[in-house]
C-alpha cells in the first residue's frame, strides 16, 4: 500500500513566526490581518504566534532565517510588497529575495511561505490583500498562513515516525 503524507490544516500546539516588511505597509498590514486570521481559525493560540517587522523586502530573508533557528517556531510566513517601478531594481529585488528566502528555509530545515506580491501596480498588490469583510479569497497572507500550518503538521508527522 502506498503511503501518502500531508499535513493536516491545524496549528493547535504549533508555535509560528510572521516576518512583514514595513515598506508598503498599506499592503502589508493587510497581509499580516489575513495571516493572523488564518492562523486564528487554525486554533493557533495568539500566545503562539510571533510578529517580527523588518524594513522591507531586501530585509525579510535574514529576519526570517533568524527566527528559524532560534527554533521557537515550527515555521515562518513571509509577507512583503514590491511593486513594480520604472526601473530594473523589481525584477533584481523579486529574484534576490524570493531566492534567499529558498536557500534560508532550506539551511535552517524550517517551513518559509511565500506571500511576497510582486505586482505591476498597488491597486494589483491591494487586490491580493483583501481582508474586508474577513473575505479573504484573495489575501495570499491568509494563504501563506495556511501553507505554513500544514507544513509545519507534515514536519510533525515525519518526527512521530
Amino acid at each position: 500500500m502506498t503511503k501518502i503524507w500531508e499535513g493536516k490544516p491545524s496549528g493547535e500546539g504549533a508555535r509560528f513566526g510572521i516576518v512583514v516588511a514595513r515598506f508598503n505597509n498599506r499592503v502589508t498590514d493587510r497581509l499580516l490581518d489575513g495571516a493572523l486570521l488564518a492562523l486564528e481559525r487554525m486554533r493557533v493560540d495568539a500566545d503562539d504566534v510571533e510578529v517580527v517587522r523588518v524594513p522591507g523586502a531586501f530585509e525579510l530573508p535574514l529576519a526570517c532565517k533568524r527566527l528559524a533557528e532560534t527554533g521557537r517556531v515550527a515555521a515562518v510566513i513571509c509577507l512583503a510588497t514590491i511593486v513594480k517601478g520604472g526601473t530594473p531594481h523589481w525584477d533584481y529585488l523579486s529574484d534576490s529575495v524570493t531566492s534567499a528566502l529558498m536557500h534560508a528555509s532550506m539551511k535552517t530545515n524550517t517551513p518559509m511561505t511565500n506571500a511576497i506580491l510582486t505586482t505591476e501596480t498597488m491597486d494589483q498588490a491591494l487586490e491580493r490583500a483583501d481582508v474586508s469583510d474577513n473575505n479573504v479569497k484573495s489575501n495570499k497572507g491568509y494563504d501563506a498562513a495556511l501553507a505554513a500550518v500544514e507544513m509545519a503538521n507534515l514536519y510533525r508527522r515525519w518526527e512521530e515516525v
